[in-house]
């Protein structure tokens, strides 16, 4: 079986963590906190937090990048288990698509699948990939939820990445998931509404800007996505999100500094600094429009101190 769904329990838990029982006040911790559900089920209880996992390299290898991003939830997960729980007072766990070997399609459909079920049951799906293929599967799941009620409103994709990922090569990869979603929308006559923030000059030839010029793609440059340009930022931001109905974040976490994020396939020779992604982050999420989000890129493998990993839950834990 090429693809398949599997629960995050195994012989080596994620989620366990410290135990400060002996203190005083709220000392719960996320995985105190956590849920695991079969990845078939829903999550059970409406405007909850669920965490689905995409353990892919199938669209970095076809993208010629470094393998060791199907890796990545498990080490996003044990960074987050020991987090404290603060105001978050449930999250549930649904588990892992994973791709073996090269069925790319099939997983990017099961984990279509796997964001449409938690979707319809009114849940807040946040992805932890795997690589940037997972885009593909994380918006056809919101598509497939907006359709099934009839909803054909405008849908903002949000992307904070070093890189367009507008490849126009076939069969896709990590580097095709919005020319795959631009052309999903003409068929369905659909608006395709995207805007990448932070995308490095010396990371995209001309063809890929030209590319994003002619599919009217909104983009900013990582020379003005810097801390000085977060309040202008975060009112583009604003202006983007007043025009739309839905919001769907997907961060590729090479969009930051190397030495913040080493543990990715294109480690960034200058970045977007992390204090600039996560006022985004938590901006988007509390804008009231944020239907889905996910994290791609966490390579484990080139992470040896776990520091991106690190950096990966925190992000991950302000989308919660």
């Amino acid at each position: 079986m090429a693809t398949q769904l599997k629960p995050v329990t195994g012989d080596t838990p994620v989620w366990h963590g410290r135990t400060d029982a002996g203190e005083r006040g709220d000392t719960r911790r996320l995985f105190n906190v956590v849920r695991e559900i079969d990845p078939h089920a829903q999550a059970p209880n409406a405007g909850a937090p669920v965490l689905l996992g995409f353990a892919c390299d199938a669209g970095v290898k076809r993208n010629q990048g470094r393998v060791g991003a199907a890796e990545g939830p498990q080490a996003i997960r044990r960074a987050l288990a020991n987090l404290p729980a603060h105001d978050i007072a449930e999250l549930f766990d649904a588990g892992d698509v994973v791709c073996d070997g090269d069925a790319l399609e099939p997983a990017q459909q099961a984990l279509a699948d796997a964001v449409q079920r938690q979707l319809d049951a009114g849940a807040h799906p946040v992805v932890l990939g795997g690589g940037h293929e997972i885009a593909w599967g994380t918006w056809q799941g919101l598509r497939a939820h907006l359709d099934a009620k009839g909803d054909r409103e405008r849908v903002l994709i949000l992307n904070l990445d070093a890189h367009f990922d507008l490849r126009t090569a076939r069969p896709g990869s990590s580097g095709t998931p919005f020319d795959q979603i631009a052309h999903a929308c003409e068929s369905a006559g659909l608006r395709f509404d995207y805007a990448c923030l932070g995308v490095s000059r010396l990371s995209n030839t001309a063809s890929l800007f030209e590319r994003a010029q002619a599919l009217g793609v909104t983009f900013v440059e990582d020379t003005d996505m810097q801390d000085r340009d977060l309040d202008a930022r975060l009112a583009q931001i604003d202006a983007l999100i007043a025009d739309v109905a839905h919001v769907y974040l997907t961060i590729d976490l090479d969009v930051l500094p190397a030495p913040v994020m080493p543990g990715v396939s294109a480690p960034a020779a200058y970045g977007v600094p992390m204090p600039v992604v996560e006022a985004i982050v938590s901006h988007v999420r509390r804008s009231g429009k944020l239907r889905v989000a996910d994290l791609a890129e966490y390579n484990p493998r080139f992470d040896p101190q776990g520091f991106g990993a690190r950096v990966a839950a925190r992000l991950a834990y302000r989308l919660l």
